[in-house]
């Protein structure tokens, strides 16, 4: 018979860990509805709303995350293991992408709020980052997570990356496409110029 776990003797790590699924989840949720809008499947200040207050709630998720872990006796990361990329001693690599990716995620959901000051274009042009930031999440959560072997994140993650990467393809190709629309129009008209 095992001894019974007393659950209080790992509060901050299991904070730590409930925090970042639902980070991961928040921030999954913004990027498939900001993919959504850029395909123009879905439109309205209400949905940009959501997705605004969906990547806020996400970035208080990720804080969360990471300062619970300073309470964590048995990790023990210091502050600089949760703000220095690479610093943390348990799994360097995946908790330094993690950090890197929190950066990103936060450097972009708050570049709304200076998108007057740098323009419509430069916001767009940066706001392609946001599903890198994404990626950088799971990577994260697939080599620094606890749960990253159980069927039921895994689950969690194919639910949440698939209607992501469609969206994300189909952007991509929505974005080819229109690029390439200008330079054909160009060409036909000087064709007719050509032959006038």
């Amino acid at each position: 018979m095992t001894p019974a776990v007393d659950p209080t003797q790992h509060i901050w790590w299991l904070m730590s860990r409930a925090s970042g699924i639902v980070a991961l989840g928040l921030i999954a949720v913004s990027v498939g509805l900001g993919l959504t809008m850029a395909n123009k499947l879905v439109r309205g200040a209400k949905v940009a709303g959501i997705h605004e207050q969906l990547s806020l709630a996400g970035l208080v998720a990720i804080a969360i995350h990471g300062l619970t872990l300073l309470g964590d006796p048995w990790l023990n990361p210091g502050l600089s293991g949760i703000v220095i990329p690479f610093h943390m001693a348990y799994r360097s690599a995946f908790t330094g992408v993690g950090i890197i990716g929190g950066y990103l995620a936060a450097a972009l959901g708050l570049s709304f709020y200076i998108r007057r000051r740098i323009g419509a274009k430069l916001w767009r042009k940066l706001h392609r980052f946001t599903p890198v930031a994404y990626v950088m999440s799971l990577v994260h959560a697939i080599g620094a997570g606890t749960d990253a072997s159980t069927a039921w994140f895994r689950t969690f993650m194919l639910a949440s990356a698939a209607p992501i990467t469609v969206l994300f393809v189909m952007r991509l190709v929505k974005s080819a496409l229109k690029s390439r629309r200008p330079a054909a129009k160009r060409g036909s008209s000087r064709a007719i110029t050509d032959v006038v």
